[in-house]
């Protein structure tokens, strides 16, 4: 896979900050002494990486604007263009030690994502994207959704904090329809990571509510790159703004929909 000027700078940018992240998650053990500790520790390793990401992306595109989950919004001269940036996605499994945890990068053209960056440090994969020129993993593996047709087959993902939130409740009360039509439920904990994976053909389909456009638009479209629908619960076309996904193959996809849209 030949990658652009901009997937080169969004690559370096993802991998400089997961070695930052790589770093302190190696430090993570020696906090648990004190409930402050690690949540302040974590708090810093977060920006840190945050940082990097920002340094890396606005000395090679000083004209595009950012959208980042600590940062907020950065203007930008260009109006064309916004950086999209979760610096760790899996906090809780950072703070407990779970490898399972990733530096996410998209770019917004307009109303389109036009590229897209999910690092998981630890484990060493790198997930990549660009319209129209597929889903990869390490420029060397063409990723594709998983081809299962049954959602008894399949193994489904998503996320549940339940902690009593609206979608929290809305969440618990559609894993009660899903869960025995189902192969198995996951909860990874990062759903950047989830999406990259959906893509890889490692899950079969994932949903969930409450998310932040961070959240969605790196995996969106790698799963969309990887021959994956995604569209919100009302099954318009997944918008990195509302919140909601529920993505897979095109057939579990409709399933999954037909059997999540009753739901309340």
């Amino acid at each position: 896979m030949a990658r652009s000027a901009l997937l080169n700078v969004m690559v370096n940018a993802a991998i400089k900050a997961g070695r930052s992240l790589s770093k302190d998650f190696n430090e993570v053990e020696n906090l648990q002494v004190s409930r402050k500790g690690p949540a302040d520790f974590v708090s810093k390793a977060d920006l840190r990486a945050e940082q990097i990401v920002f340094d890396e992306l606005r000395k090679a595109r000083p004209t595009f604007a950012f959208l980042m989950e600590e940062g907020g919004e950065v203007s930008g001269t260009d109006g064309q263009h916004t950086w999209i940036i979760d610096p760790l996605d899996g906090t809780t499994n950072f703070l407990h030690g779970i490898p399972l945890f990733a530096v996410a990068i998209a770019l917004q053209r307009g109303e389109d994502i036009v590229a897209s960056v999910v690092f998981n440090p630890i484990m060493d994969e790198l997930f990549t994207a660009e319209k129209g020129g597929g889903a990869w993993l390490a420029d060397r593996k063409r990723l594709r959704v998983a081809d299962r047709r049954h959602l008894s087959d399949a193994v489904i993902c998503t996320g549940i904090k339940t902690q009593g939130t609206a979608n929290d409740t809305l969440q618990l009360r559609q894993l009660a329809e899903i869960n025995p039509a189902v192969a198995g439920i996951r909860r990874s904990g990062s759903i950047c990571l989830d999406m990259a994976w959906l893509a890889a053909g490692r899950f079969d389909g994932v949903w969930e509510a409450g998310l932040k456009p961070w959240d969605v638009a790196p995996g969106q479209l790698l799963v969309k790159e990887a021959g994956g629908v995604v569209t919100d619960f009302a099954g318009a076309q997944g918008s990195v703004w509302n919140g909601q996904i529920v993505a897979g193959n095109e057939t579990l996809q409709s399933q999954l929909l037909k059997a999540l849209r009753p739901i309340q």
